[in-house]
C-alpha cells in the first residue's frame, strides 16, 4: 500500500484531489481561466507537496504532538517562498497571472491534509511519492478545466489557435471560414463551476456505464464512503480515527476487515465470561469454607 507506483495511482486517479476529493477549489476555479495557468498553479503545488511531505516525515518523530500543525505551516511556507522569488525572477508572466494565489498555496487544504493524514505517519520516499501523486492529480485536473474553458472562452489551448473565430478565421478552398464565436462566459467564475461540473459528471458516468458492463471501476473514486472500518486505504486523508481494539495504527491497518474485528470482539466477550465464571466459582468456595469453619467451631463449643 505504501509503494511508489500505488501513491501515484492514488493521487492521479482513485483519490484525484480536484475530481474526487474536491479539495482546493479555491485556486481550481480561480486560476484555470487558461490552459496554462492550470498546469503553472498545478505544477507549483506538486514541487511543494513532495518537498513539504518530505522533510515532514523526515522530522515526524521530532515535531511535537501539540504544535505539529504550526510545524507544517512554517516548513511549507519556506518551500512557497523559495517557490515565488523564483516564480518571480524567471517566469513573471505565470508569476502575475497566479497573483495572490501563490502565496495561499501555504493555506491549502491539500498539502496541509496530505502532511497530516500521511507524510506525518509514514517514512520520508512513501511520502515523496504521495506527495507527487496528489500534485500530478491536481495539475492534470486543472490543466482539464483550463483547456477546456479556454477553448470555449477564446477558441484556444496554450495559446494555439485552434478554432476558427473572426480574428483568426480558417482558409479553406481560398476562403476564410470562421463558424465560432467564444463564449465569455467560460473564461469567467461561472464558466469554472460549469466546466467542473460537467468534468466530473462524464468521470462518475464512465464509472457508472463500467460497473453495467461488470467492469472493476474500483480505482475511479467518487468520494470518501466514510466507512473507515472496512476501507483498505491507509493513505486516505479521512482516516483520523484509531483502531479502539487496540492495533497499532488506523483503523483496518492491524484489523483489515469486519470479520477481525468481530472475531477480536468474540474473543473479548469469551474472556470475560470465563473471568465471570471462575469470579463465581470463588466466590462459592469461599462460602463453602466459612461454612465449615463456623460448623467446626459450634462442634469445639
Amino acid at each position: 500500500m505504501n509503494s511508489g507506483k500505488e501513491r501515484l495511482i492514488n493521487g492521479i486517479v482513485k483519490e484525484n484531489p480536484t475530481f474526487v476529493l474536491m479539495l482546493g477549489m479555491c485556486p481550481t476555479l480561480a486560476v484555470t481561466t487558461s490552459a496554462m495557468n492550470g498546469l503553472g498553479m498545478g505544477l507549483t503545488t506538486t514541487v511543494v507537496l513532495a518537498l513539504s511531505n518530505v522533510f515532514i516525515a523526515i522530522l515526524r518523530n521530532i515535531i511535537p504532538d501539540k504544535v505539529r500543525i504550526p510545524a507544517f505551516i512554517v516548513i511549507i511556507a519556506s518551500f512557497v517562498t523559495m517557490l515565488e522569488l523564483l516564480l518571480e525572477g524567471f517566469m513573471p508572466s505565470l508569476y502575475d497571472a497566479l497573483g495572490i494565489y501563490i502565496p495561499l498555496i501555504v493555506v491549502n487544504c491539500i498539502i496541509l491534509g496530505r502532511a497530516e493524514a500521511y507524510a506525518s505517519k509514514n517514512p520520508a520516499i512513501p511520502s515523496f511519492f504521495d506527495g507527487l501523486g496528489m500534485g500530478l492529480g491536481f495539475s492534470f485536473a486543472l490543466t482539464c478545466i483550463g483547456a477546456v474553458r479556454e477553448l470555449l472562452g477564446a477558441g484556444d489551448v496554450f495559446g494555439f489557435h485552434l478554432m476558427p473565430t473572426a480574428d483568426h478565421p480558417w482558409m479553406i478552398g481560398g476562403n476564410e471560414v470562421a463558424f465560432f464565436t467564444p463564449a465569455s462566459i467560460f473564461v469567467l467564475a461561472p464558466g469554472a463551476f460549469f466546466v467542473l461540473a460537467c468534468l466530473v459528471a462524464i468521470q462518475n458516468k464512465i464509472k457508472m456505464d463500467g460497473e453495467k458492463k461488470g467492469k472493476d471501476m474500483s480505482k475511479i473514486g467518487s468520494g470518501c464512503s466514510d466507512d473507515c472500518l472496512n476501507c483498505g486505504e491507509t493513505g486516505c486523508s479521512g482516516r483520523k480515527f484509531y483502531d479502539p481494539e487496540g492495533s497499532d495504527g488506523p483503523v483496518g491497518k492491524a484489523s483489515g476487515n469486519s470479520e477481525d474485528k468481530k472475531k477480536i470482539s468474540e474473543d473479548k466477550q469469551d474472556g470475560k465470561s470465563e473471568s465471570q465464571n471462575e469470579n463465581t466459582e470463588a466466590k462459592q468456595g469461599e462460602i463453602e469454607e466459612t461454612k465449615e469453619t463456623k460448623k467446626e467451631e459450634g462442634k469445639d463449643e
